[in-house]
């Protein structure tokens, strides 16, 4: 069993609701929007494994990373119907999560990620950028900026990146995530573990980036996302790429607030 690195925010007695951040990410990335989401709800927001602070282990599934969720719930002794937002990544946990414990959820929100395979490729640059970085050579972060945009890397992508790079106790840096274990398991990461007869009827929002081409391609992906969900419905934003909270924040925080009131006025 992992112990997950959390932070929370919001009244103890406010609804619950748990965040999953995606591939390289770390639950600061939510941060902000978890402190917004926390003037109604008691927001949970999580680094899965082998990312941010929690454990790094040598597996990485999405089977593995539900059952952490499950156990961070039995830990927590968070109420049952609770609500569950996961993007990239962290939305196909989430998507495995629900069709497993679909009795603990009251309602779930996919962000930029359908359930399907992708294919491989995307991420070889980065995985790449990351494997080169002399991390006990470099003196500080404008040096390994430097490095990784050797790599032809776009400045979002480099940026997300340095988010991941620390200095640690003897004075070195060190990547928050494991890369060794995503490089590993990155076709995994990629597939869909989501079986033709898993299906869950609880109310789920996605969310699609309108400059986010292939995350959730519309209208080929609807089909696949009513099997698996059938109470779903897709919301797209415009202006906004697969990073959709962080460079919309407030059209993102207001579908979310506009599907979520319905269960919370019951």
């Amino acid at each position: 069993m992992l112990t997950l690195n959390y932070k929370v925010f919001g009244n103890e007695t406010a609804p619950p609701l748990l965040i999953l951040h995606g591939l390289f990410g770390m639950l600061d990335n939510w941060q902000s929007i978890g402190q917004r989401l926390s003037e109604r709800f008691r927001v949970y927001v999580l680094d899965q494994r082998n990312h941010g602070k929690s454990p790094w282990t040598d597996e990485h599934s999405y089977y593995d990373m539900a059952n952490d969720l499950l156990d961070f719930v039995q830990q927590q002794q968070i109420p049952t119907k609770f609500y569950l937002l996961g993007h990239s990544m962290g939305g196909k946990t989430a998507m495995q999560f629900a069709v497993e414990h679909a009795h603990l959820l009251q309602q779930l929100i996919v962000v930029d990620i359908a359930p399907k395979t992708y294919p491989l490729g995307e991420h070889t640059s980065v995985f790449a950028a990351f494997n080169a970085m002399p991390l006990h050579q470099i003196t500080d972060r404008k040096q390994a900026e430097q490095l990784l945009q050797q790599h032809d890397l776009s400045a979002d992508i480099t940026q997300f990146m340095l988010k991941n790079l620390y200095r640690t106790a003897d004075n070195t840096f060190a990547w928050r995530c494991n890369v060794a274990t995503l490089e590993t398991h990155y076709k995994s990461i990629l597939d869909n573990s989501l079986y033709f007869y898993d299906t869950t009827n609880i109310p789920t929002l996605f969310v699609k980036g309108a400059k986010s081409e292939r995350y959730i391609e519309l209208p080929d992906d609807e089909a696949l996302i009513q099997h698996h969900f059938p109470n779903s419905t897709i919301k797209v934003v415009e202006g906004a790429g697969h990073w959709v909270h962080a460079e919309q924040p407030e059209p993102f925080l207001q579908l979310i607030n506009d599907f979520l009131n319905p269960t919370l006025s019951q």
